[in-house]
């Protein structure tokens, strides 16, 4: 509770010996039922509020989206959180462990029992299921064959509160092209078709257009675009801005397009604004910007563990300036925002990075609610899918995260790390045995965590995924759900797409009762007449 959040925080100043004693003082307030009775009390006295639901119209709507966060990854990622604050970390409560709903998503392709990127983005973006390794398209779509596009395009839950009059936005720490972010705008039968430099010739040929053109194209007022990819947006060899000598950053496009450029002098007028380093970004007033495009890696942007503070904006700090430039819109905002290098973490097997990744998110989700209002702003945090991560062991309590089992293999007489992969690059055999992990430096940044199959990268997991609610209409997130019922959830919320029939009737009805006393007055009068 939070006798034991004060007595972490006075932690940090103590001596050794100081610390133990106090840590014996917690374990001591532990052993007492009393704590915990109280505690559960207090927390059924909060759950009891719920059953008055939050039925309001949510006039903005806020996706946050942890690709490949699994609930393994959310409950390491909840104590790495504590362990930061010097907390042991187990009692530690994330953001988003504070919403008061939360639901199962399963997370299946039409094709794939362990899901992609791509075809999950569709679901819980467009709210139809799809075939991996394609975006905003049915299942009718097949993957790489461009003549399966045309007449199969699904549309986003982001068209849809744009074309109700909402400002809406795009955050990620990948490229702004990437599966995830994709799928809010463009048709594509191929993830990777990043610009018309990674497509195939016939299918450039057949009119598929690349995914970095349909950002600009396909919904041209999208009002905030903040992520990686500025390569994908330049001619073929144009040097990057930020890294002029260096060729794997150069321009890749084939047409010889400057997408900026075009966006630059087609929103001239607009109060619009490119920028490319986080000086850039902070250095703008967000009330006199109505458009942003925020570009700032030639590729995915760096692992937070990685970034450069002076140049590489955080997430958070993403997050706060799309908010405050969404917000001015009086008819609300969509916003999805993507952590999205957890997974890339995982698939290197590098556990550090991704949970990491995930406690940046987690920060930017309290951001976020600090600067809106559960009475008008539904928010809802989820993954796509999960990962191959896991941890385990018996570890006693305040174990660091990323340390040592308590005990050594009862087969192989070594030691082995609490986390563990269950396939992917941190495979390693030393003369024909397991390499012992003593003998590393298992809490280092970029440490691969040992897997039990050699992969060069680890793959997805299929288990389904949390999916965390707060907001009105927040309660309908509720069970176990199919991945694609989420935006339809949030929409109905909303009062926007496909399902508006309980909008028309509330305020049909609302409007109906005002006008009565005219009705009534109008009739009498044409009785008189006649």
């Amino acid at each position: 509770g939070s006798a034991t959040y004060l007595l972490s925080l006075l932690l940090a100043s103590f001596p050794p010996h100081l610390k133990i004693k106090l840590y014996l003082r917690v374990a001591d307030q532990e052993k007492d039922p009393l704590f915990w009775n109280t505690w559960a009390q207090r927390t059924l006295k909060n759950a009891i509020t719920l059953q008055k639901l939050n039925q309001n119209t949510a006039k903005n709507l806020i996706l946050f989206l942890g690709d490949g966060m699994g609930i393994p990854t959310v409950t390491a990622a909840r104590i790495l959180k504590g362990q930061l604050s010097r907390q042991s970390g187990e009692e530690t409560q994330l953001e988003m462990d504070k919403f008061p709903f939360v639901a199962l998503s399963k997370t299946y392709n039409t094709n794939a029992q362990v899901a992609d990127s791509a075809g999950t983005a569709t679901a819980y973006l467009c709210g139809v299921k799809a075939n991996e390794g394609t975006v905003g398209v049915s299942a009718a779509a097949v993957r790489s064959q461009c003549n399966t596009t045309q007449g199969n395009e699904v549309t986003s839950i982001l068209r849809w509160a744009k074309e109700a009059g909402k400002s809406v936005g795009i955050v990620t720490t990948t490229r702004v092209n990437h599966a995830t972010p994709s799928a809010a705008y463009a048709h594509c039968v191929d993830r990777d078709w990043y610009s018309d430099g990674e497509m195939p010739a016939e299918a450039v040929q057949a009119g598929c257009k690349d995914i970095a053109r349909q950002l600009f194209e396909n919904i041209p007022d999208i009002d905030v675009i903040m992520g990686g990819g500025r390569k994908y947006m330049f001619p073929k060899n144009q040097s990057d801005v930020e890294y002029p000598g260096e060729k794997k950053h150069f321009g890749t496009r084939i047409d010889r397009r400057n997408l900026v450029e075009e966006w630059n002098n087609r929103m001239k007028n607009k109060n619009a604004h490119y920028v490319w380093n986080k000086k850039e970004l902070l250095s703008l007033n967000p009330n006199s910007v109505d458009y942003l495009l925020g570009l700032f890696e030639p590729g995915d942007l760096p692992y937070d563990l990685e970034r450069n503070n002076e140049t590489d904006p955080s997430l958070t700090e993403m997050v706060e300036v799309a908010i405050k430039i969404l917000k001015k819109n009086p008819s609300g905002f969509y916003l999805l925002v993507e952590g999205g290098r957890i997974d890339h973490g995982h698939h290197e097997g590098k556990a550090k990075q991704a949970l990491h990744e995930a406690v940046e998110m987690d920060r930017a989700i309290g951001h976020a609610g600090l600067m809106t209002s559960i009475y008008d702003t539904m928010t809802v945090v989820t993954a796509d899918h999960s990962h191959m991560f896991n941890f385990g062991g018996y570890t006693p309590r305040g174990n660091t995260i990323f340390g040592l089992a308590p005990m050594l293999s009862d087969v192989d007489q070594k030691p082995f790390t609490a986390i563990l992969y269950g396939n992917g690059p941190g495979f390693k055999v030393v003369n024909g045995l397991r390499e012992n992990v003593s003998t590393l430096d298992y809490e280092e940044n970029n440490y691969k965590a040992q897997s039990a199959v050699p992969l060069s990268m680890e793959t997805h997991g299929g288990e389904d995924v949390a999916v965390f609610a707060k907001g009105p209409m927040a309660h309908l997130l509720h069970g176990v759900h199919e991945q694609n019922y989420i935006p339809h959830v949030m929409a109905y919320a909303a009062c926007i797409g496909q399902n508006r029939d309980h909008c028309m009737s509330s305020s049909g009805a609302s409007s109906l009762s005002a006008a009565l006393p005219s009705l009534t007055a109008l009739l009498t009068l044409i009785r008189l007449l006649c």
